[in-house]
């Protein structure tokens, strides 16, 4: 059987004494953690939030965060975590899509919510998750005084949670994930991971953001010490480590780049960082090489995969993050690992059909970690989700030992002149430049080429580049028609999603404007 709350049942047999979630002066020991649950679902079930029914909360990291995913389930409801970067039409979709009932809140987002509550009519409840006294709101230490219920007992194919994609190319659609999909997915990646029983782990990467989610769940496998920073910045990460001696912890490249290249870097002891799994979109090997010489002590682990697929599908192993060019492990830095254990990989044409070793297709899988479906979408379910594949969206391509190369979203793909230009790889190039702190590459419109391949660049402090010498750079590098025709360089930082993803569709927005054909 494969349910969330028998997971922390077990870590408080196995545990008991060890702390289970620590936030600033709260803390609690694992011994007490499924009784406070049972506590808080017994409130949310009095909240109406049973066989079923939707919980959603829009609030920064903390420990109310990580007790919330697991009152829901034993309440028998069903979690929806909300992007905390999304603007109030936006939450206002995934509320009123998901006919969420109960709204958990903290300090942060107090002032949406009149909004919300005007405009989602299946919106009866908020639940506030601060300390101080707010009107017209549940306190979330009031709900835990409620009288403990029992497990509803929701298990393996029962919806668990509805985590919606970002919206970024389109309408954010609710991916439906069961029990399964996300225990087994923590289970997969788990023993990559070496997580082991009692790990300390810091969650600074968004909670709402379903790689993070997986930190929760492997938290709750081996019964580790949940730590907790409300968001990302360096100097504070930093401090966490070295402070609480954390081992564990995911962050997206751009954190890890800000991290690596920080001035008082050395002024912080992080010795204790056994291994940082990264994700959701492409380390550019020059941040890679940065973090194994500035962080030796610590594994660096790629995961790549989406939410729809909860979210992993392959891992890069940490030997494989190697610059050694005598390791039987190197060659592979540019790949995004083998599949994990139960996901089948395969580079599918647009039949449907594999394509030759080592050619680019797009990246399908099948595996117990793939979503139920689309929340009332049926037509994008099916489509998505082809004769038992999960088609990604991602191009790639999978060489003679598995392991994935992606290159590109399919739809993010740039064709200029005829010829197909995959982003990454150029952005992989221009990232090697030393002057380069930030890079993203997009197609813009161009009378003669259809598409022209532009990048926009932020430099590093103190830092010089011209336009002339970044292409020449490229030039150096790759062939002559996936190098950029021009450079925009800006002072600020490229746009970002809450989940760190560069935010290409607002990039591309300005070239693309009063034209029929949108590149997106």
């Amino acid at each position: 059987m494969f349910s969330l709350t028998s997971l922390i049942r077990r870590a408080a047999q196995i545990n008991p004494n060890v702390i289970a979630t620590a936030d600033a002066d709260r803390q609690t020991l694992w011994r007490d953690f499924p009784e406070r649950i049972a506590r808080l679902a017994g409130g949310m079930q009095q909240l109406g939030i049973t066989n079923g029914e939707r919980a959603a909360i829009l609030a920064l990291n903390s420990d109310r965060y990580y007790e919330f995913y697991f009152a829901v389930s034993w309440a028998g409801g069903v979690f929806v975590p909300v992007n905390t970067r999304l603007a109030v039409p936006e939450v206002i979709h995934w509320l009123k899509d998901s006919a969420t009932r109960v709204l958990c809140v903290d300090d942060a987002f107090l002032p949406m919510v009149a909004q919300l509550q005007a405009q989602v009519p299946t919106l009866e409840h908020i639940v506030y998750l601060g300390d101080d006294t707010v009107t017209d709101t549940k306190p979330w230490d009031e709900i835990a005084e409620t009288d403990a219920v029992a497990d509803a007992g929701r298990c393996n194919d029962d919806l668990a949670g509805l985590f919606y994609t970002g919206g970024t190319t389109g309408r954010s659609k609710g991916v439906m994930l069961s029990q399964s999909n996300l225990v087994v997915n923590a289970l997969q990646a788990a023993p990559i991971l070496q997580m082991q029983t009692g790990d300390r782990i810091l969650h600074t990467a968004p909670m709402f953001h379903i790689a993070d989610w997986c930190m929760c769940v492997g938290a709750a496998i081996v019964a580790g010490s949940n730590y907790f920073l409300s968001g990302f910045e360096p100097v504070q990460v930093m401090k966490s480590v070295a402070r609480q001696r954390i081992q564990k912890m995911l962050m997206v490249p751009t954190m890890i780049n800000m991290v690596v290249h920080h001035p008082d870097l050395h002024k912080h002891d992080l010795s204790s960082l056994e291994t940082v799994m990264y994700g959701a979109s492409p380390m550019p090997e020059a941040v890679i090489k940065r973090a194994l010489q500035k962080l030796p002590h610590t594994r660096l682990c790629q995961a790549y995969g989406q939410t729809e697929a909860a979210p992993i599908l392959t891992m890069l192993r940490p030997e494989y993050h190697t610059v050694d060019t005598q390791s039987p492990y190197q060659g592979k830095l540019q790949s995004a690992g083998q599949a994990v254990p139960g996901v089948e990989l395969a580079i599918l044409d647009s039949n449907n059909e594999p394509v030759p070793q080592g050619e680019v297709g797009e990246v399908c899988a099948r595996g117990p970690n793939v979503m139920l479906g689309y929340r009332n979408l049926q037509e994008q379910t099916a489509a998505t989700l082809k004769q038992g594949w999960l088609h990604t969206g991602d191009g790639g391509r999978m060489d003679e030992d598995g392991f994935l190369y992606i290159v590109d979203r399919v739809k993010d793909m740039i064709i200029s002149g005829g010829e197909n230009v995959y982003s990454a790889e150029v952005e992989n190039v221009l990232f090697q430049h030393p002057a380069v702190a930030q890079c993203a590459v997009i197609g813009v419109p161009d009378d003669k080429w259809g598409e022209r391949v532009h990048a926009i660049v932020v430099l590093k402090q103190a830092s010089h580049a011209d336009e002339s010498e970044l292409i020449a750079h490229c030039k150096a590098a790759i062939a002559s028609y996936k190098c950029p025709r021009s450079v925009t360089f800006r002072e600020e930082p490229l746009p970002l999603s809450g989940a760190g993803k560069i935010l290409k569709t607002e990039l591309r927005q300005p070239f693309w404007e009063g034209r029929e054909r949108n590149v997106g």
